[in-house]
């Protein structure tokens, strides 16, 4: 495995450190393991919960906490995230498997949990040094997305435990319900195309189909690649978001972060992964073979699609909120207004031209 396409930590931000006697003890009486030399990084991608490398001793470990500031706590539920991870890792290999939750806001101020590393490639919007993707790959990346997606939503969560984690009869409903609401309680701005898509979804759902494993952030920088062969995926992170519930919610997420080469120019700013390199499949390629893989039917996955958008543009929403109201002096955020208006107006032209394709 070559280590320069390893995903690397990095000094933790500013404002974001963690209490390091405080987690030494804590991961020593924890693990069952003697004091050991504390050493913590910071992973710079994401948004949302926070990802830090903990080498702890001769181990590398990997801690998730809620970002500082946030006052959602049903968007950052630790114990949540800890469980689903507890039940699916035993029988789902590219699942991380966890070691410790954390309850006591007392030790770092908010829960957290700690869980095994996976050691592997991230693709984000320019691929790492040295790695070149020929057609042969892209189109191999994209089949591993897709059938790895399709694989997690046949696995019978009942029978690992988690019959309870979830209400998959009328989630479609309440999940346009519900973001319509947090957008309302994050709201900084006017903004009439949020309220024009809302309604639409409001007007469109489809009856929630039959629930499955749904991931709910499930993209190109959330999952591990093996270096070895990059259109491998050995790990699937960031649960925060899984649920049981609608899988064609799930592939409408993932849409909805999918840019196209003929997609508008701002967009393709906004892109998290080379998905615009010669190769990779359209939207609609994606979502047909999903349907192949899964046996589900996408006919009408435009609804989909434009409520992946609407979640997506609240969560930028919500996050911006902290920063506008100075509960986080991240500067990342400082433009994620304009970021959450450019993904409504993108719903909004899709709802208008009755597509999901450029």
């Amino acid at each position: 495995m070559s280590d320069d396409l390893i995903d690397r930590s990095r000094p933790v931000r500013a404002g974001e450190e963690l209490d390091l006697d405080r987690l030494g003890c804590y991961l020593a009486e924890t693990l069952g393991k003697p004091s050991a030399p504390l050493v913590v990084e910071q992973f710079p991608g994401g948004h949302s919960n926070l990802t830090y490398l903990v080498r702890f001793g001769d181990e590398a470990l990997i801690l998730r906490r809620p970002p500082f500031g946030s006052k959602v706590k049903s968007a950052h539920d630790m114990g949540r995230e800890y469980r689903m991870l507890s039940k699916l890792s035993p029988v789902y290999a590219r699942a991380p498997k966890p070691l410790a939750f954390c309850e006591d806001d007392s030790v770092l101020g908010g829960q957290f949990y700690v869980m095994e590393r996976v050691r592997g490639m991230i693709l984000r919007k320019q691929p790492p040094r040295g790695v070149a993707i020929d057609e042969p790959t892209a189109r191999g990346l994209c089949e591993a997305l897709v059938d790895t997606l399709a694989e997690l939503h046949a696995i019978d969560y009942d029978a690992i435990g988690l019959g309870d984690f979830g209400k998959p009869d009328g989630y479609v409903e309440r999940q346009v319900t519900g973001w319509t609401k947090r957008y309302h309680g994050s709201q900084t701005d006017d903004v009439p195309a949020v309220e024009h898509v809302a309604r639409w979804l409001a007007d469109n759902m489809p009856p929630s189909g039959p629930g499955t494993i749904i991931h709910n952030d499930y993209k190109f920088d959330n999952v591990v690649l093996d270096p070895e062969n990059i259109t491998h995926i050995i790990g699937i992170l960031d649960w925060e978001m899984s649920t049981i519930g609608d899988p064609l919610m799930d592939i409408g997420t993932s849409l909805s972060y999918w840019i196209e080469a003929d997609d508008p120019e701002p967009l393709k700013g906004m892109a998290f992964a080379p998905t615009m390199t010669p190769g990779m499949y359209t939207r609609q390629q994606l979502a047909q073979r999903y349907g192949e893989r899964s046996g589900r039917d996408v006919s009408g996955m435009l609804f989909y699609f434009c409520f992946g958008l609407f979640k997506t543009a609240v969560v930028v929403q919500q996050i911006y909120y902290r920063y506008a109201q100075g509960l986080t002096r991240d500067e990342r955020f400082a433009s994620l207004g304009m970021a959450m208006k450019m993904l409504v107006d993108r719903a909004a032209d899709a709802i208008e031209r009755d597509s999901i394709s450029p």
